[in-house]
């Protein structure tokens, strides 16, 4: 179930979308001022968050400027103002869309479906570039490798090597076919070798990070990134 964070100081206007927005199968948190937005959003994770731009404490475009440091959580902007510049602001600060007062509820729904659909799809991209495992992620597409959520350092080759194992976990591959993978496209091609040799350095960086998956060597074969099942030590 997604769960909704709605902002808006009117309180009658929060139930009232509380009412419209459960019907259609999502939970919904409330917040009534700026600071209580950012407070709840921290707490609570929400997937998509309806906020107000007129608040007390903290106004719309401050609370949005906030969770933008620290998410990509869609935002859909509410504002009794149906001005250009309120609209270019807000979608500036990295509002996902926007919605002035006094607006149909079912509209509302539907931009709120619309934004969902469009976050999945980007966040499968995202997933197809990206793999995670306990204490571990390897973006392919910044070439990044994080450990306990630290960038590390680490050569193009050894990213795209660790990549493709850890995308493919317990499947064994031979040097000849990762070095096929690796140097895809390029006129270059080392000696077999070589990826003990990457194999050797990203161990240096990853070894102990967890017990649940490691680059293992099959005697004879190649290697794999191994995961271990849940009932192993």
């Amino acid at each position: 179930m997604k769960k909704i964070l709605i902002v808006d100081d009117d309180k009658n206007i929060c139930e009232l979308l509380r009412l419209y927005v459960e019907k259609e199968g999502f939970s919904v948190k409330i917040a009534n001022n700026g600071k209580d937005a950012v407070d709840t959003f921290n707490s609570e994770n929400p997937d998509l968050i309806v906020l107000d731009i007129m608040l007390p404490v903290l106004d719309g475009w401050q609370v949005c400027s906030e969770i933008r440091k620290k998410s990509n959580v869609p935002i859909i902007m509410l504002t009794a103002k149906d001005e250009v510049f309120d609209k270019v602001l807000g979608l500036n600060l990295g509002a996902d869309d926007y919605l002035p007062k006094p607006f149909d509820s079912k509209e509302l729904i539907a931009r709120m479906k619309a934004v969902l659909r469009r976050n999945r799809m980007v966040e499968g991209e995202i997933s197809k570039k990206r793999v995670e495992f306990e204490n571990l992620c390897v973006d392919i597409s910044t070439y990044q490798l994080k450990i306990n959520g630290e960038i590390v350092e680490t050569p193009a080759k050894e990213i795209k090597l660790l990549f493709f194992l850890a995308s493919h976990p317990n499947l064994v591959f031979s040097r000849e076919k990762l070095l096929n993978e690796i140097w895809e496209g390029t006129e270059y091609c080392p000696d077999p070798r070589t990826i003990d040799v990457h194999i050797r350095r990203l161990r240096g960086k990853v070894e102990g990070v967890s017990n649940k998956w490691e680059l293992k060597t099959v005697w004879g074969i190649g290697y794999k990134f191994e995961v271990k099942s849940t009932d192993e030590k």
